[in-house]
């Protein structure tokens, strides 16, 4: 006997074409180091909603260039836009990246809560 239900549940939204999903993998990739992900951060939680390089080297042991680096890969990323205002330059969060990152990530059942991490011993 041949069952009438569908062997799968339906889609519930469209899934990603090969051009988004090259896009979002090359912000995920940028988030994929902690330096980069806290300069997100540091960029997004500013007053005001941008931040000058000088303000954003302060919180790391790591050279001006490394930084830059840094900003350099988040920028070409389409996470972050900058301009020079004189010598310095000012960084923003672009706000249509966060939101597809978001989107592709989002479902109902997820909580927004921290994720809490265990310190177990390495083994052996």
């Amino acid at each position: 006997m041949v069952s009438a239900e569908p062997c799968c549940s339906p889609l519930v939204r469209e899934p990603l074409t090969e051009d988004w999903a090259g896009d979002l993998a090359r912000m995920f990739k940028a988030l994929g180091d902690p330096v980069r992900l806290r300069l997100l951060s540091l960029v997004a939680s500013h007053a005001g909603g941008e931040a000058c390089v000088c303000e954003l080297s302060a919180g790391f042991d790591l050279s001006q260039p490394t930084i830059s680096h840094h900003l350099k890969v988040l920028r070409e990323s389409g996470l972050l836009q900058c301009e020079r205002r004189g010598t310095w330059v000012y960084y923003w969060v672009v706000p249509s990246a966060l939101a597809q990152l978001s989107a592709v990530l989002a479902t109902p059942e997820i909580s927004t809560a921290p994720i809490k991490t265990t310190d177990t011993p390495a083994l052996a």
